[in-house]
């Protein structure tokens, strides 16, 4: 781990491949989710550093970065991300994004197009509204409170033996077909993780500011989709999990669906996390990705004019879907738009 000071406050990262002198390795920047940090991104780096530059930051509020009372707005992690690669000598990027990290690379994307080479989504927040009951009741108040329940000896411990209970069970029945909990646990192993890591109180208090500034009790309230538009000529790939409970995979669809020449690739099985499911094929998606597309050159006149002339009407974010007959008519209804 190393650490830069930017603005008074520490920021930690990781770094692996680091470029010879004549810069000719792309440099890969992941960027884990909310509760996260970067050692989440460990299956991955050694093979990925076998052929390009990877930084690993951990976000300002999150892993060994300080955790200020401060702005935890995606914006705000776009402006610390550009300061940070500025501070280390990186001009352009790849950036591969996770979750929260998925929607703080779409804002960095927007806020410094020249610097973003390729665009990888991953489980990415910031699509549509629907998202894990749990996270939207976190954001109701008295919950920062509630977590500080983690610090109480043994917590982890009972937390992943009722897990481990629910996972046993069997299918019930649910109001629209069964419902499996066994499905729903997938990432059990990766939840708990980072539940553990919200016991201290910083911890709790810097999760609790960066989840209530995209997400309320009716879901994700800060959408890609009305600037989706703006990625025209950037190379992008779309990666997700068909398990995945914690943004649903219909998610991947419709910003396949936006985000005009995209490129998906379904991880069939996989929960919130396929980069950690399934390493190896990650790594050689990212990899291939990468080795089979070229970077644009960033033109301010063409920016310009996607911003005075979109291609097409810009959308703006659903509400959230409870029907799995609604979900498909709108997929269907995003796909004919194009």
């Amino acid at each position: 781990m190393r650490y830069r000071t930017i603005h008074g406050y520490r920021r930690a990262y990781r770094i692996a491949g680091e470029n010879p002198d004549d810069g000719s390795r792309p440099v890969v920047v992941l960027l884990h989710g909310i509760g996260d940090n970067s050692s989440t991104w460990q299956p991955v780096i050694s093979r990925l550093a076998k052929s390009h530059t990877v930084i690993a930051p951990d976000l300002l509020g999150h892993g060994s970065s300080d955790k200020p009372r401060a702005d935890y707005s995606v914006a705000a992690f776009a402006n610390g991300l550009r300061d940070l690669l500025c501070a280390l000598g990186h001009d352009r990027v790849v950036l591969v994004g996770h979750s929260l990290g998925g929607g703080v690379a779409m804002q960095f994307c927007y806020q410094y197009p020249s610097m973003v080479s390729r665009l990888i989504l991953v489980s990415a927040g910031g699509v549509t509204r629907d998202v894990s009951p749990a996270l939207r009741l976190a954001t109701l108040p008295g919950m920062t409170q509630l977590l500080g329940l983690l610090r109480l000896p043994g917590a982890p411990a009972v937390l992943d033996g009722v897990a481990r209970t629910l996972a046993a069970t069997p299918e019930l029945p649910g109001p629209a077909g069964p419902l499996s909990p066994r499905r729903h646990l997938v990432d059990r192993p990766d939840l708990l993780r980072i539940l553990a890591d919200l016991s201290p109180r910083d911890s709790r208090a810097a999760f609790s500011r960066t989840l209530r500034s995209v997400v309320d009790w009716r879901g994700q309230h800060v959408s890609m989709l009305d600037r989706s538009y703006l990625t025209a000529g950037i190379p992008v790939l779309i990666a997700w999990g068909t398990a995945d409970t914690v943004i649903p995979y219909r998610h991947a669809e419709i910003a396949h669906s936006a985000i005009t020449g995209s490129r998906l690739e379904t991880f069939d099985g996989c929960g919130h996390f396929p980069f950690r499911d399934e390493p190896d094929r990650f790594a050689t998606m990212v990899t291939e990705f990468i080795s089979s597309t070229t970077p644009p050159a960033f033109d301010r006149q063409a920016w310009r004019h996607l911003l005075l002339e979109p291609p097409y009407p810009p959308q703006q974010p659903e509400p959230p879907v409870t029907s799995s007959a609604s979900r498909r008519s709108r997929v269907v209804a995003l796909r004919a738009a194009h």
